[in-house]
């Protein structure tokens, strides 16, 4: 970071699995400090293509262009000029140079259970679905990129979700935020 780092041009990385608040999370840190918030995923792609997110999770099996896409959109905006909140399930690995890196974690029963109460359906059904994305997720990831996503011991930020809400982890990263920048113009 270079001494004149101020808000207004922070770029703040976050991550987290399915469930684990990383949308939630992103917006309200981006709309608290006025940043852009960047969260170009698997879910936007369908919505562009007309297709379900199963189908494309279904595609991205078989054919890494997809992923790919989904990356090389979300780092080039959030490359354009000025701040910005980065959400995503790589955002960490795919942007390194951020004044702030972030990891949610939530355990699988709580993962299920905020999936459910945004998307409806059965809890056993939606936690059987959520473990085998994980798995393809993770294989994904190493096979295109050589990055475990179960690594992220190099965030600046792990903050466990399971019990703390949206407005509280926000916080705590517009304190991590402050901290760093303050040391910088130290």
């Amino acid at each position: 970071m270079s001494n004149n780092k101020n808000i207004k041009n922070a770029k703040i990385a976050i991550s987290g699995k399915s469930g684990c608040g990383n949308t939630t999370v992103s917006r309200l840190v981006a709309d608290t400090l006025d940043l852009r918030f960047v969260n170009y995923t698997f879910r936007t792609l369908a919505q562009e293509r007309g297709l379900s997110l199963k189908q494309i999770l279904e595609l991205a099996k078989t054919d890494d262009s997809w992923d790919k896409e989904v990356d090389k959109h979300q780092v080039e905006l959030a490359m354009k000029e000025g701040g910005c909140v980065l959400g995503s399930r790589l955002a960490i690995w795919i942007m390194p140079d951020a004044d702030l890196r972030v990891y949610l974690a939530a355990g699988p029963e709580v993962r299920a259970k905020r999936i459910q109460s945004r998307e409806g359906g059965g809890l056993d059904g939606i936690a059987e679905y959520t473990a085998m994305r994980d798995m393809q997720d993770k294989e994904r990831y190493l096979k295109i990129y050589d990055i475990n996503n179960d690594d992220y011991s190099f965030a600046d930020l792990i903050i466990n979700t399971d019990n703390v809400q949206p407005t509280e982890i926000a916080e705590m990263i517009i304190n991590e935020l402050n901290k760093r920048l303050s040391a910088d113009k130290a």
